[in-house]
């Protein structure tokens, strides 16, 4: 019997996919919880049996839109088991990301530290 060779990068294709058809599904969710989410990765177990999708807020409550888009990951499997061409459609589980978050954080103290040294070159120096 022969084996079919996998695909090279086939999970990335998928979750790549998967992120771009999410987007798309989210903007047709009705519920009010969900504010402007954007969806920044998708990983994929190698079964493709589970989805961690990883979204992003503009405005709104994390936990809120988090809880919603659980709640709304049966209708958007089969959104996606419509337009997807593969055997198995992941289940999806989201989780709010805060890497932006963290950026911004370490961004402003990365700021503040050099406003704080550059005051503190200035007092050293005598003119």
């Amino acid at each position: 019997m022969r084996h079919k060779r996998s695909i090279p990068n086939r999970g990335l294709r998928v979750a790549d996919q998967i992120q771009r058809d999410l987007s798309e599904l989210i903007r047709e969710l009705k519920d009010p919880r969900i504010g402007m989410v954007t969806i920044n990765a998708v990983e994929v177990t190698p079964d493709y049996a589970h989805a961690k999708v990883f979204f992003s807020l503009l405005v709104g409550d994390p936990q809120g839109n988090e809880e919603a888009l659980n709640e709304a990951a049966g209708f958007l499997r089969n959104g996606l088991f419509k337009r997807l061409q593969i055997h198995t459609v992941p289940s999806l589980h989201f989780h709010f990301d805060r890497t932006i978050e963290r950026a911004a954080e370490m961004g402003a103290l990365i700021t503040k530290a050099n406003a704080s040294r550059a005051l503190d070159d200035s007092d050293g120096r005598e003119d």
